[in-house]
């Protein structure tokens, strides 16, 4: 039923391409992208992942070498089947660019307590650490449920 999943933060440089790449892993039969509401806006398009989420998804054995962020609109919306958001806000987001979406959005933390997982642009390690440790748990539930 789910088998093209789009995951969505603010910059698509820090939690989305950690949770794309952990789905994959985890979901190897499942097309699994990622994008951000905020690219263009932020002059990320294109770009690598963060430097820290690259050295702590690398820690974990999961490369984000090859990542360039891209900009969230309507007809990437359009193209998946399930899109998983990290924070409630991005729900608004998603729906504002693509009401029809609304129904297939969710939050990456449904399943571990319908949690928000905090953004750890520009903040320490420990905070990267800690995001990578929600995203992974979270994405673990859902290839449980997938």
């Amino acid at each position: 039923m789910f088998n093209k999943i789009l995951v969505v933060c603010v910059g698509n440089i820090c939690r989305s391409p950690t949770g794309e790449h952990i789905l994959k892993q985890l979901l190897p039969n499942k097309t699994v992208d990622s994008a951000g509401v905020a690219v263009e806006k932020s002059r990320l398009t294109g770009k690598a992942a963060d430097a820290m989420a690259t050295e702590v998804a690398a820690e974990h054995g999961i490369s984000l070498e090859s990542h360039q962020a891209r900009q969230l609109t309507s007809d990437v919306c359009r193209e998946y089947d399930l899109i998983l958001v990290m924070e409630s806000g991005h729900k608004e987001a998603v729906t504002n660019l693509a009401p029809e979406a609304r129904s297939k959005t969710m939050l990456f933390g449904q399943w571990i307590g319908q949690q928000d997982i905090p953004d750890p642009y520009r903040q320490s390690r420990e905070a990267f650490d800690h995001a990578y440790g929600l995203i992974e748990k979270a994405a673990q539930e859902w290839a449980k449920k997938l």
